[in-house]
């Protein structure tokens, strides 16, 4: 009977798994680890195994409440947007992917929960992960690669010769951003702290300029597009060192600039644009074909899974190179 009882405690145990939840807004503290079933496959799931996962400025913003009219008020949440693992199993619709395929994906990004130990995903939220990159760089690619690859598909495009200036250029968006601008042929400008400096001319910035001892405002050149990754450069600031016709690019907008830039375009030459994350396939298959011919992908700092909270409390304050992910085992 005792043998019994033991073997059934045991399959209960295995069809349980680790989650990351928090059950009010709040700072890194309302983060907790509980254990929770395995979520069931459905006709057009996949389960995955999750590796890696991504830090965004996404989590905290939403986790602090910031964003609670698209993120919603309902408890428990998750958090974790973007990923990478290894295919578990598949319902029996979902026909493109099988057991033991390396993947990398994207969740909702309002609702992510991606920080788990297994996590379900349709077909069109992740890809096959190139086989020359680690599972800690696929997870560092989605939320931040679609973005620079929104910026320019659908905000501005990008023509040989463009003066482009990347406010913040070291971070995730930036390491993306800067490459692929570069790739267009355009001429770029980034500006980063001192620690940035040798990142950025590795990814082919052609100007670099240190923040700590150089104001970029105060030079007599002038851009086509602005992008501002560090919130520090608002469009009231830019627009001095923008072109007549040019396009400047917020990239984690509220109520007050998507208000602000409603009324700017209405009346100036000088575009006022706010890059809102809507994640696509098509995206995620063009990272893909990056990250197979040889995009650098910096992950420069890895979080162990039991080290969650020490990773939401660093990452936000850090200034890390790229991108800072946690692993799962």
């Amino acid at each position: 009977m005792l043998r019994y009882l033991n073997k059934v405690s045991g399959n209960i145990k295995q069809n349980k798994m680790k989650k990351i939840i928090y059950s009010k807004f709040g700072g890194p503290e309302v983060l907790q680890i509980t254990e929770v079933p395995i979520p069931a496959v459905q006709e057009t799931n996949i389960l995955i195994k999750v590796k890696a996962v991504s830090i965004n400025p996404l989590d905290w913003k939403i986790r602090n409440g910031e964003m609670k009219l698209m993120s919603g008020s309902k408890f428990p949440k998750g958090i974790g947007i973007d990923f990478s693992g290894i295919v578990e199993d598949t319902g029996t619709a979902a026909t493109q992917y099988k057991k033991g395929d390396e993947v990398f994906g994207i969740l909702d990004v309002f609702k992510g929960e991606a920080l788990a130990e297994y996590i379900l995903a349709s077909e069109n939220e992740i890809a096959i992960k190139p086989s020359n990159i680690s599972f800690e760089q696929a997870a560092a690619m989605p939320v931040v690669g679609s973005a620079a690859l929104q910026i320019f598909k659908t905000l501005v495009k990008v023509e040989k010769g463009n003066e482009i200036l990347i406010n913040g250029a070291s971070g995730g968006i930036g390491m993306f951003a800067t490459q692929i601008a570069k790739m267009s042929g355009a001429i770029v400008t980034t500006v980063v702290g001192g620690s940035g400096i040798q990142a950025v001319k590795d990814w082919g910035a052609d100007f670099i300029v240190n923040y700590s001892n150089e104001d970029v405002l105060k030079g007599d050149k002038q851009y086509d597009v602005v992008i501002d990754l560090s919130a520090k450069m608002p469009f009231s600031k830019a627009k001095q060192v923008m072109k007549r016709s040019s396009t400047y690019i917020h990239t984690a907008p509220g109520p007050k600039e998507i208000i602000s830039s409603f009324f700017i375009n209405m009346f100036s030459s000088k575009k006022y644009k706010l890059l809102m994350l809507k994640p696509a396939p098509e995206y995620l298959a063009e990272l893909t074909g990056y990250a197979a011919s040889g995009i650098a992908i910096i992950v420069s700092k890895v979080y162990p899974f039991h080290l969650f909270e020490k990773a939401y409390t660093e990452v936000p304050n850090g200034k890390f190179i790229g991108k800072a992910v946690i692993t799962i085992d």
